[in-house]
């Protein structure tokens, strides 16, 4: 390990029910980063050293939605980082004596400005406001000395709506090793996969409605969806769902859960209109199970040849996509592209970015 510098991470996101994709890029980046150098962690609540490396330095602050979070920057000033990392954008920059990197997963907020439903009402109407106008997003962004984003597609959209003019940086999202989880390789019949997996959020742009819609000519199929849903929610799922269809809620899964219904001869189904990147369908690919995905650039760059695409405004289209898996020499094509594309990406190769991007900045 190299000790030039003192690293800080912000790892406040860390989720301890269960994991978002903010909270899984906080533990894989952050557990990755400290096998390469020492770092100091920076929490809110010490259940998130669960997550973290064993005996992990950490200091302990105020949570990202407290009305101190305006002043993280003078707070932090006190601990003489060199360098502080957030995987988000909303640090406090103010009065800073360090380097700062902060993170823009996607501009997903610009397009469909629904705020996340777990959010106090009052952050709510706070979020939605900041998302009116580029202004508040530029002025956070410059604020820091680097930019990094979680894949070249949001990279691109950033760079086109001008948001900063500090440098951006590409430290990706990588897939989990779901391997662990199960004692053999995921299977297929010679029919080709039955179940169709979902695993996201039910918000709006998730477009979980053209998967349903679509169950209408895949009636030998099971769509399970995985996350966690609202009651109201999801009666207004269940409303849209055609007669017959195989629809299973499961209200969350465990990691090896997830595992298993991946392996249980399935495919990995999304039809998102935005994404900042695509964890899930990593995950799939890297175990060898092909994905059914919406037609989106993101989707391109985190899938390539490992899956089918279609029109996600159009549910017959999806269906039909998902019908010609049918034939054991696709799935077994796009299984083995899809794992080799994968291995393009890796929370090592991630973690040496951020570090050399730390270190460019001391």
């Amino acid at each position: 390990m190299t000790t030039d510098m003192k690293l800080f991470f912000d790892a406040r996101y860390i989720r301890t029910d269960f994991h978002d994709g903010i909270s899984r890029y906080s533990v894989e980046l952050g557990n990755a980063l400290a096998k390469l150098t020492p770092v100091t962690f920076i929490i809110c609540d010490p259940a998130q050293l669960t997550f973290l490396p064993k005996n992990a330095q950490c200091i302990v602050i105020h949570r990202p939605t407290s009305v101190r979070e305006p002043l993280t920057a003078r707070i932090l000033n006190a601990y003489n980082p060199d360098v502080v990392f957030s995987p988000m954008q909303t640090m406090g920059s103010s009065g800073r004596t360090f380097k700062l990197i902060l993170t823009l997963h996607d501009m997903i907020y610009y397009h469909h400005r629904t705020p996340p439903h777990n959010m106090h009402p009052i952050v709510r109407a706070g979020w939605y406001g900041f998302h009116l106008t580029y202004g508040p997003q530029r002025l956070l962004l410059n604020g820091a000395d680097a930019v990094a984003t979680v894949s070249q597609t949001s990279k691109n959209e950033i760079a086109k709506a001008r948001l900063t003019k500090r440098a951006i940086t590409v430290i990706p999202n990588a897939a989990r090793d779901l391997k662990s989880f199960l004692a053999s390789a995921p299977r297929h019949n010679h029919d080709g996969p039955k179940n169709l997996i979902y695993m996201g959020a039910f918000m709006p742009y998730k477009n979980v409605e053209t998967l349903i819609e679509g169950m209408k000519w895949l009636p030998d199929h099971t769509l399970h969806l995985l996350s966690r849903i609202s009651p109201g929610r999801k009666a207004q799922l269940r409303s849209l769902a055609p007669t017959g269809a195989k629809i299973i809620f499961h209200e969350g899964v465990s990691d090896e859960q997830y595992a298993h219904l991946l392996a249980a001869n399935a495919v990995l189904v999304t039809a998102s209109l935005n994404e900042g990147y695509a964890l899930p369908i990593a995950e799939a690919l890297a175990l060898g199970v092909p994905a059914v995905v919406s037609e989106i650039p993101v989707f391109h760059e985190v899938a390539g040849p490992g899956a089918l695409y279609f029109n996600p405004y159009n549910p017959k289209d999806f269906a039909n996509k998902v019908q010609q898996l049918s034939s054991p020499e696709l799935v077994k094509k796009l299984s083995s592209e899809g794992k080799a594309h994968t291995k393009q990406s890796s929370w090592e190769k991630s973690a040496q970015i951020l570090l050399d991007l730390a270190r460019s900045l001391t």
